[in-house]
C-alpha cells in the first residue's frame, strides 16, 4: 500500500504548521471540515495539515466535526495520520511537558457523531486502536529528542469542554488510566473506519485534578504549557514524518478487507 501524503491533525495551539502552503476546502457528506486545511512540504514529505479546532480555536472539542476532518484527509489520499493533542496527567511521573505516545484509549464521550457506518455489517477491529508503525516512528522521534517521554499509556477521552472534578480525576486514576484528553475519540475510531494508520502524540499540559499535591488545572496554564512545547513538538513531528515508511502492510490498512463499505471517499481535487 502506498501511503500518499502524511496527515497531521494539529492540537490546541497548533493552528499552522506548513510554510508556503496551499489552502483547500473539501466538500464532504458530513458538512464542513475545520478551517485551515493546507497541503505542502514538511519533513521531506508531502503533508496535509488540518488544525483540529479550526483557525483560532473556533471549535470546542465536543463540536469538532471529526468525520469531516478525517474524510477530507482520506479524500486527499492520506494513508497515515499523526495527531498531536493536549492531555492532562493522571500519574505523578507524567509531568507537564512530557510527550506521550499512548497505546490504549477509553471512550467516555457521548453525543458525538462517532461512526461513518449508517447501514450494513461493518465492525472494524479496534482492540489495538493505534497503528503500531506510526506509534513506533513517533516514539523513536520523541525518544531521540531527549526530552521527557513515555511510549505507553491509556488515554481516557472525556467530552469537555470543562475539566474533570477531583472525584472524576481520582476515579480515572483508580481505573489504571494514565492521561485524560477531550479529542482522541471519535477521531481514532473514525480513522480506523477509513483504514488509516493513525496515532496520537500527547503533550502533557497539566496534572489534572486528582494527582495529590497539585493544584487544579486552568485553561491558561494548560495552553501556556502547550505553547512552550511547540518548538519541541515541531522538531519531533519533523523527525517522525521523515521516518514514516512510505509503504506499509499493517492491520490498520487491512481493517476493511472483505467488508461492504459505501462511505469511503474517492481521491479528489480540492474545490
Amino acid at each position: 500500500m502506498t501511503t500518499g501524503p502524511v496527515g497531521i491533525i494539529g492540537g490546541s495551539g497548533l493552528y499552522e504548521l506548513l510554510t508556503d502552503a496551499t489552502a483547500h476546502t473539501i466538500q464532504t457528506p458530513y458538512g464542513p471540515h475545520s478551517e485551515g486545511l493546507t497541503t505542502g512540504a514538511f519533513g521531506g514529505r508531502e503533508v496535509a495539515f488540518i488544525p483540529r479546532h479550526g483557525l483560532g480555536h473556533a471549535h470546542p472539542p465536543h463540536l469538532v466535526n471529526y468525520r469531516a476532518n478525517l474524510w477530507s484527509l482520506a479524500s486527499l489520499g492520506v494513508g497515515q495520520v499523526v495527531a498531536p493533542c493536549a492531555a492532562g496527567s493522571l500519574r505523578g511521573d507524567f509531568t507537564p511537558g512530557t510527550f506521550v505516545v499512548p497505546d490504549q484509549v477509553v471512550d467516555r464521550t457521548s453525543g458525538r457523531a462517532s461512526t461513518f457506518v449508517e447501514h450494513g455489517a461493518v465492525h472494524v477491529r479496534f482492540a489495538d486502536p493505534y497503528c503500531p508503525a506510526v506509534r513506533a516512528t513517533l516514539s523513536d522521534a520523541a525518544r531521540a529528542d531527549g526530552g521527557a517521554f513515555a511510549d505507553f499509556g491509556t488515554m481516557v477521552v472525556i467530552d469537555g469542554p470543562r475539566f474533570s472534578s477531583r472525584a472524576e480525576s481520582t476515579w480515572y486514576q483508580r481505573q489504571g488510566w494514565d492521561l485524560v484528553n477531550m479529542t482522541g475519540q471519535p477521531e481514532a475510531a473514525l480513522a480506523r473506519e477509513l483504514a488509516l494508520c493513525y496515532s496520537p502524540l500527547a503533550v502533557i499540559t497539566d496534572m489534572d485534578a486528582g494527582v495529590a499535591g497539585n493544584p487544579a488545572v486552568t485553561q491558561f496554564d494548560a495552553l501556556a504549557t502547550f505553547a512552550r512545547s511547540l518548538e519541541r513538538l515541531n522538531h519531533v513531528l519533523d523527525k517522525a514524518v521523515r521516518g514514516l515508511p512510505e509503504h506499509g502492510d499493517c492491520e490498520c490498512a487491512q481493517a476493511l478487507d472483505g467488508m461492504d463499505v459505501s462511505y469511503l471517499p474517492q481521491r479528489r481535487r480540492p474545490e
